[in-house]
């Protein structure tokens, strides 16, 4: 029987012309993998989180647009192009939080320009090859960030984690969970601490699900126990991974995120933030700019229980993120380097090293 972790999250079928992924909206309960043909079903899985994690995301959204100009029946570049833009355009839509969404379609939009004297059959076949880059730049990536991490711990540590960053949010390894494959398949073992994640509980449903299925000591606590695992001493390190980090080192992440490096900072344990070069936005200068997606409220009513758990007619107020402020960050882990204090000069170094 095939494992879970043998599965890729994000891949493309070219003969098919489908982008295939790993439902995550079903985890840990049901297995499934969807090939996706259709623009309106990869909008739809990237929208409702059947494929998530902003490396994920950005690995489906170049195949995604990739598909949509394999489709484009036209010869003349402006006419090809103006129908490209409309599919992109279509696409950056589904999500409004993670960068590397938008960073993956301007990367295939800048193919395009750059190749616009070029037949129309050639820039198909460069946005296939720019797809295919985009992906294993992920996997190299992510394997970099776990080599780095590792160094950060040590054998038999307590690690904290929140959300998924683990390989369902990439195409392998993950960001904050890296570290801990990595090490794992070298020998060390971790004791992890998963928080289920509210509103969507990607921490019980996903971390916890890819650490015990791989083997790892895994307790899972509800978000409000951080606080008395990190009192007991239990915690040496958190590891989070990031949607989108501002220029200044303030880091967006799944709601709840701020609360636990507020917590680490008071109890003295180093809070680190795991992010590929391609989650940081130098173009945005702080937490306070960034566009926070608030979510369906029957998600906190109603959505994990078989009767409605809250009075009908109630306020919700459901934001998807929020972001740590730089003064609470450790260190950020990326896959070119250890970026420390002060973030706005040494992130700056990273992304242009």
């Amino acid at each position: 029987m095939k494992h879970v972790m043998d599965y890729e999250t994000v891949s493309l079928d070219d003969e098919k012309s489908a982008l295939v992924i790993l439902d995550q909206s079903l985890l840990p309960g049901e297995i499934k993998v969807l090939s996706l043909t259709n623009q309106r079903d990869i909008w739809k899985a990237i929208s409702t989180l059947q494929v998530r994690g902003a490396p994920a995301i950005g690995v489906a959204v170049a195949i995604g647009i990739y598909l949509a100009a394999k489709e484009i029946d036209e010869d003349v570049f402006d006419k090809f192009y103006n129908k490209f833009r409309s599919a992109l355009e279509y696409l950056a839509s589904a999500r409004p939080t993670a960068i590397n969404l938008f960073w993956a379609l301007d990367r295939m939009d800048s193919v395009v320009l750059k190749n616009a004297t070029k037949p129309i059959g050639e820039i198909k076949n460069i946005l296939h090859r720019e797809a295919v880059t985009i992906k294993k730049e992920d996997i190299l990536a992510c394997k970099n960030i776990g080599e780095y991490g590792l160094t950060l711990i040590n054998d038999g540590d307590g690690i904290l984690t929140h959300c998924n960053a683990g390989q369902f949010a990439t195409v392998k390894y993950g960001t904050a969970l890296a570290p801990i494959h990595l090490g794992y398949e070298r020998g060390f073992r971790y004791k992890l601490y998963a928080t289920e994640t509210r509103p969507l509980l990607q921490g019980a449903r996903l971390s916890a699900f890819e650490l015990f299925e791989r083997g790892i000591d895994t307790t899972l606590i509800c978000d409000n126990m951080v606080s008395q695992v990190m009192k007991n001493g239990w915690i040496q390190a958190v590891f989070v991974g990031s949607d989108r980090v501002a220029a200044n080192g303030d880091v967006c992440n799944k709601i709840g995120t701020s609360g636990i490096a507020i917590l680490a900072k008071y109890y003295g344990v180093p809070f680190y933030v795991c992010a590929p070069t391609s989650t940081i936005d130098m173009n945005t200068p702080t937490g306070k700019k960034i566009h926070i997606e608030e979510r369906q409220h029957s998600e906190v009513t109603e959505m994990w229980y078989k009767k409605r758990m809250a009075p009908e007619g109630i306020k919700v107020y459901n934001p998807a993120f929020d972001f740590a402020d730089n003064e609470l960050v450790t260190a950020i882990v990326t896959e070119r380097g250890i970026a420390k204090p002060p973030f706005e000069k040494n992130l700056k170094t990273i992304i242009e090293s």
